[in-house]
């Protein structure tokens, strides 16, 4: 998500005059405010977020704010009340968000307002996706980047009548933007509630037809071969290796990019120019972020997204979704590029995310934690000097570059608000120290991180755990183990991939139907969206590639039949169920907005599933084989649909015979996950102990050893 421009009140009038006078409907009505007639229902009266899942609502269980579960009962109750909706659409693992809340139920004016005049309601756009995907379509709609929360103003139909989104509260006076905007909104509802009600419905009735009209348009590219190919040029070319900067690529760390670098620096059906032109420049993005200060050296966590355009000064907020999946990227950079210190982050994060997210039910919280001040993550010069020794305090400083003025570059802290202080990265000779050197300087590491790490947990005191398990999270540490048994063959990352596995489709399966938590919940809190169905699919197939267990895709067969139920239709890949859907519109997840697309992993999954001659029902794969040619021009945004056109177009494929060798199995499922695999039929002609490789453009080959089948689908990092 790129920061917008702060709001001044005259442009908030402005936006919001605009929003409600959309219509060229006349206003009729009387001249006068009146109230209408209402019939308040007891559970207006208090705060409804108690016995809600989701670690979000937990934390407004105490809030003043009489806040309310976005369900059709509740806009049932506000059109009795005849009130207007307040929603605020918030991402839980965005940091800042529980600040914008707790800012407002600290106003008791805004408390009063809220609770007497609308029916307030709180949106988890994580769980509701849909909600999370539309906030970036409205403030489109106003000119706006995307900018959560996002304060929605809406009939007690759910049509939007005026929105505006919020920064994190730092420089806005959060309760003055909504006064602004409340007294305008309020005043037209109060005059005359009809208009406001009809109006905003041909507004949404427009908003419809806008949303259609643009799905339909998108257009294919008749040679996606071709263009995948163009697609990876204009990704490398993006990034410059003389400032570290890398282009489009927004605040959040760019797993897509990584991951899309990978596969074009080691797919052996690629060209050889574009597998130098990716490999170069992925060895030069890794190395910029694993030694810069998105890398927690303390604690060995991942802040999930950056100030400005520099990796030297993140928003200092983790949660358990960007570990796994940077992990996931990490290794398979590492795959490509064969770089120690890589899969030395990448295992570190797995570390990290048991640590602190998982919970007693043997699953992953999302991971959504209070805010934190930033000044306590920062360290000044004499900070370090005062608590290590001379010698230890020196060898710190020079090695992670601390400055008496702080290391904060300017264009990161222009109202040096942060003045001498410092982020803390860590070089490779600590990260991976010569061998001769290796035991001292692990040592002298250890003991500096020990101490640091104490004085910033005295810093920031006690922060409350998440403890909610979350399906989202649980099931990319699914493909995280199955990753890293790829990478290092360890036995234990196989056996706590299988195991949660069968451990969280027990917890989130409700019949053939999934939830996004453990525990029950309204369908429009807490059914599966259609990112969620993929997701398990994914990780079930991960899972498959290195068991040899095929047991597992009938699961997966399932999940598909379902998927084609509730969320195909229309012509496009609906991301909501129809039970749960709150808002008549036709949102679908076309781009990487907060992370990979619902459309980009069922084209994954689709390619991966056809390889095993167990292709998608076809009205659900038709809407994911397309490679639209705006994806080509912006590959940051769609890295997950090029890297699944790829695998359709440039297929590499190990077809395994009866009675291998162990040896010649386990080479098979220690393959990396762009190497389809599946189990011969007689239709093959595959011999016994032997294996076939499809490769485009050449003739299959058998092999029977392992070394013979590493040389035909794996380049060595010499080849590159």
């Amino acid at each position: 998500m790129n920061p917008i421009c702060n709001f001044r009140p005259l442009q908030i009038i402005c936006v919001l005059a605009v929003i409600i006078f959309a219509s060229s409907c006349e206003k009729k009505g009387s001249d006068t405010m009146r109230t209408p007639p209402t019939k308040l229902a007891k559970e207006l009266t208090a705060n409804g977020m108690t016995g809600l899942p989701g670690a979000l609502y937990r934390t407004q269980i105490a809030s003043p704010i009489h806040w309310q579960p976005w369900t059709p009962e509740t806009l049932a109750r506000a059109q009795a009340a005849k009130r207007m909706i307040f929603g605020v659409v918030v991402l839980p693992q965005q940091a800042g968000s529980q600040s914008v809340l707790a800012k407002m139920g600290a106003d008791p004016n805004l408390v009063s307002t809220l609770n007497h005049l609308y029916v307030p309601v709180l949106i988890d756009g994580d769980a509701s996706r849909e909600m999370g995907l539309l906030t970036a379509d409205l403030c489109a709609e106003i000119n706006r980047n995307l900018q959560l929360p996002l304060f929605l103003w809406m009939s007690p139909e759910a049509n939007p009548v005026a929105w505006i989104p919020v920064a994190d509260g730092n420089d806005d006076n959060i309760s003055e933007i909504f006064n602004q905007s409340h007294s305008m909104v309020a005043r037209i509802w109060v005059d005359d509630p009809e208009y406001v009600s009809n109006n905003s419905s041909l507004d949404n009735d427009n908003r419809r037809q806008r949303f259609s009209s643009r799905r339909n348009a998108k257009v294919a590219s008749e040679q996606p071969a071709v263009d995948v190919v163009r697609a990876l040029r204009q990704l490398t070319s993006l990034y410059d290796p003389l400032s570290n900067s890398f282009d489009e690529v927004g605040g959040l760390f760019p797993a897509g990019a990584l991951d899309l670098m990978s596969v074009g620096a080691s797919h052996p059906g690629l060209p050889p120019e574009i597998r130098n032109r990716s490999i170069e420049t992925l060895r030069k993005l890794v190395d910029d972020l694993q030694t810069s200060a998105m890398f927690d050296p303390l604690d060995g966590g991942l802040f999930s997204s950056r100030r400005g355009l520099t990796w030297s000064f993140p928003v200092f907020h983790r949660d358990s979704v960007t570990q796994a999946r940077a992990s996931i990227s990490l290794m398979r950079a590492y795959q490509a590029t064969g770089d120690r210190v890589t899969l030395i982050r990448a295992l570190g994060l797995l570390s990290f995310v048991e640590k602190h997210y998982l919970n007693g039910e043997g699953l992953f919280s999302l991971g959504v934690a209070k805010e934190t001040p930033t000044m306590a993550w920062l360290w000044k010069v004499e900070d370090v000097e005062n608590t290590l020794s001379v010698e230890d305090a020196a060898w710190w400083i020079r090695a992670t570059g601390m400055k008496g003025l702080g290391n904060l570059p300017m264009e990161a802290d222009p109202r040096r608000e942060f003045f001498r202080g410092n982020s803390i990265a860590l070089p490779r000779e600590i990260l991976d120290p010569p061998a001769q050197d290796a035991d001292a300087t692990n040592a002298r590491y250890e003991a500096i991180r020990k101490t640091l790490l104490k004085i910033r947990d005295e810093r920031l005191g006690i922060v409350e755990r998440d403890d909610v398990s979350h399906a989202g999270a649980t099931f990319r540490m699914v493909s995280a183990y199955a990753a890293a048994f790829s990478v290092t063959g360890n036995e234990a990352y196989r056996d706590k991939a299988k195991s949660l596995l069968k451990k969280a489709r027990t917890a989130f399966s409700d019949g053939r139907y999934l939830r996004m938590f453990s525990r029950e919940a309204p369908p429009s809190v807490g059914d599966g969206r259609a990112f969620l169905y993929v997701l398990v699919m994914q990780s079930i197939l991960d899972v498959v590639d290195i068991t040899s267990d095929v047991t597992w895709l009938d699961w997966s067969d399932d999940l598909a039949t379902t998927m084609t139920e509730l969320f195909t239709g229309g012509e496009f890949l609906k991301e909501c169920p129809d039970r749960a859907k709150m808002i008549d519109l036709p949102v679908t997840d076309l781009v990487m907005l907060f992370d990979e697309s619902t459309a980009g992993l069922v084209s994954a999954v689709e390619a991966r599933l056809a390889s095993l001659n167990r292709p998608l029902i076809e009205d659900l794969s038709k809407l994911a084989t397309p490679l639209p040619l705006h994806a080509i021009d912006r590959p940051v945004l769609h890295t997950d649909l090029i890297i699944a056109t790829i695998a359709r177009n440039y297929p590499l494929q190990v077809v395994m015979g009866d009675s291998p060798s162990s040896e010649l199995l386990r080479t098979m499922e220690l393959l990396p996950s762009m190497v389809h695999r599946r189990f011969a039929g007689p239709e093959d002609e595959v011999p016994s102990g032997s294996c076939k490789i499809l490769r485009a453009g050449t003739e299959p080959r058998i092999v029977d050893n392992a070394k013979d089948l590493k040389e035909a689908v794996l380049l060595s990092n010499a080849d590159q």
